[in-house]
């Protein structure tokens, strides 16, 4: 996904963006940025973190910075910050989102104009300079912004640095957050609400969508107005989300332990001995379900933090495989011949979880009975790159329906990037809409078949009605395509 912090400030600000940036460092595992406004220009570092904390890469890069103003990016693709220069001046952006037309954009563009645009390796284009390439067809930035927001076919969250000041723009649907913050020296933006506490900043407010605010040392002001209509990303609250955070006024923990009351609560009693939860996103989740089913809490498998702090993986199966082993140590003598009810923040492919749980009972578990902190994915994201699926036909759900509708691969029609077209060749849209469902007898026989083939002795997942009412926020005001195919 990524993260983005952004400060403009009175006094030297580089600390507070080394820190700021540090806390997003959940989001996003590829690189890491920092650009920082001097006296004589922009200076930038980026780094790759993927296989070290983001703090240990930068500690020599802020040695030899200074300045009132900065950016700073998590990536889980291009690097980024980009500095830039066009007609609107020298600055400096750092995005969030997801760009679905990005060839119909980058030829637009190469065809209306004589620019060039920077390649990386296999040709691809970086997402951020094309979304400064887009700015760049305004006036001004903030017309250029505007331009950006309208023609992506995705989201696009973004700061913009220039001599003036800061823009922060929220996407067009709201559907990843941006909130200011405010302390005695200046102004922050970011996408953790939590990012900038320890750093002398207090929460001020959270952009609307669509908004694009300026910031200064010494005020904050809308420029563009809220639109109406928000699709804010409901997995913010079940699994990006660090627990302190807050989006739309509601806490990720708190939401998490509602979230786990409400499915014990549809549980009803279980012959188990302990409620765990999978490390780390499913842990709040769990021990909600712990406290709604008055059922012990433990921790069979506890994560090894000096040297696999991080939730995200690797791209390549093998990979990720052995490292959902590897960071999981077990605790025999809480495993042995013990029955566990076993949440997880969701299932995606459900390799990884099949892995865990198959590892519990070599340890000696006797039972597990797997809880999903939300419904079955049956979409793959069009707004946000939240997980690794390279296609729908990634998902263990495609997979077990394909099965249960007699299908085989080949039937299934793809778009270029990898999602299902649905129709004729593929798995009919109708069909997709039955199966998640969650009352439907085509529904319960795919959750049937999907903890027969990952060995799990029960599986229920979370039922969206359960999980809005867990986030506390409006439906109409929240994006669920990934589980129900609604935009």
């Amino acid at each position: 996904m990524g993260g983005i912090f952004g400060v403009t400030s009175n006094q030297d600000c580089v600390m507070d963006i080394f820190f700021g940036t540090d806390y997003h460092s959940h989001l996003g595992t590829k690189r890491g940025g920092i650009c920082i406004k001097q006296e004589n220009g922009f200076n930038r570092a980026i780094h790759n973190i993927e296989n070290s904390p983001f703090r240990s890469k930068f500690e020599m890069d802020i040695a030899e910075m200074e300045g009132n103003a900065g950016l700073g990016s998590i990536s889980d693709s291009d690097p980024q910050p980009l500095t830039v220069y066009t007609k609107l001046g020298d600055w400096a952006i750092a995005t969030v989102g997801r760009i679905n037309n990005k060839g119909e954009l980058v030829n637009d563009l190469m065809s209306n104009s004589r620019g060039h645009m920077m390649s990386m390796s296999y040709g691809k284009i970086n997402n951020t300079e094309l979304v400064a390439a887009l700015i760049a067809e305004g006036e001004d930035i903030v017309e250029g912004i505007k331009i950006a927001q309208e023609r992506i076919d995705g989201s696009m969250t973004m700061l913009v640095m220039t001599d003036e000041g800061l823009y922060a723009a929220r996407d067009k649907y709201g559907r990843t957050p941006l909130i200011i913050g405010k302390s005695d020296h200046g102004y922050c933006a970011a996408s953790e609400s939590f990012a900038f506490i320890n750093v002398g900043y207090e929460y001020k407010r959270e952009l609307g969508p669509g908004e694009i605010a300026f910031l200064t040392s010494e005020e904050e002001k809308t420029i563009v107005p809220p639109g109406d209509e928000m699709r804010v990303c409901s997995f913010l609250w079940t699994y990006f989300g660090y627990t302190t955070s807050i989006y739309e006024g509601k806490n990720v923990e708190l939401m998490r332990n509602r979230n786990g009351e409400l499915m014990a609560k549809r549980d009803g009693d279980m012959d188990v001995d302990y409620v765990a939860g999978v490390p780390d996103s499913g842990i709040a989740h769990a021990l909600g379900y712990a406290n709604g089913s008055k059922t012990r809490y433990s921790r069979p498998l506890l994560k090894y933090t000096p040297t696999w702090p991080r939730s995200f993986m690797p791209q390549n199966q093998k990979a990720r495989n052995l490292i959902a082993k590897m960071k999981l140590v077990p605790v025999f003598q809480i495993i042995k011949d013990k029955k566990f009810i076993l949440v997880d923040d969701s299932i995606v492919r459900g390799t990884q979880l099949s892995e865990t749980v198959s590892y519990l009972i070599e340890n000696g578990a006797k039972e597990i009975h797997v809880r999903s902190a939300c419904p079955p994915i049956m979409y793959g994201c069009k707004y946000l790159n939240f997980s690794r699926t390279v296609s729908d036909m990634e998902l263990i759900t495609r997979r077990c329906i394909m099965e249960l509708e007699g299908m085989s691969e080949g039937e299934v029609a793809v778009n270029p990037d990898g999602s299902d077209k649905g129709g004729a060749s593929g798995i009919p849209e109708e069909v997709l809409r039955e199966y998640a469902d969650p009352k439907s007898e085509k529904h319960q026989n795919m959750v049937k078949l999907i903890e027969s083939k990952l060995d799990f002795d029960s599986l229920r997942f979370q039922e969206i009605d359960s999980l809005i009412e867990a986030i506390g926020v409006d439906k109409c005001k929240l994006c669920t395509y990934c589980w129900d195919g609604k935009e």
